[in-house]
């Protein structure tokens, strides 16, 4: 599998983001399609239907000026890395994989994180947030706070 670092992004500015905007909303519209592109009159090429949702959504992103990666979900993190992907600091990262939280395996002594489990730690941690937030919201409302 090739490796793809954190710092193979991509950035576009200015006509290159209306650009963009225009491409992702075109792209949208045939999103369970496969598609032959032409490469400015240099031939032309197949992108499989199951590509053009994440090519739309990329687009979009940087429609809106943002940077965009592209990592396989099974990649392997530094524990710096995977600390950056939650924003959280490399102790409390540490933690979480010393507690189980996380899955992670030994490389000598250093720990190697999936990405795919990064993601689906925060997936979770966001579904536990959400859940919270409404049974505050609900007792707010319970107790007449104007909430």
């Amino acid at each position: 599998m090739p490796t793809i670092g954190f710092e193979t992004s991509v950035a576009i500015s200015g006509e290159e983001r209306e650009i963009a905007r225009i491409s992702s909303e075109k792209l949208a519209k045939f999103r369970n399609k496969a598609l032959r592109v032409q490469l400015g009159g240099k031939g032309e090429c197949s992108i499989p239907a199951s590509a053009i949702p994440l090519l739309a959504e990329m687009l979009s992103v940087m429609a809106e000026g943002q940077a965009v990666t592209v990592v396989p979900v099974q990649t392997e993190l530094t524990t710096q890395q995977a600390a950056e992907v939650l924003g959280v600091s490399r102790p409390f990262l540490i933690k979480l994989l010393d507690g189980g939280e996380i899955p992670h395996r030994l490389v000598g002594t250093h720990r190697r994180v999936l990405l795919n489990d990064v993601l689906e730690y925060r997936r979770q941690t966001d579904r536990n947030r959400e859940t919270t937030l409404e049974k505050l919201a609900a007792e707010a409302q319970k107790l007449n706070l104007g909430y």
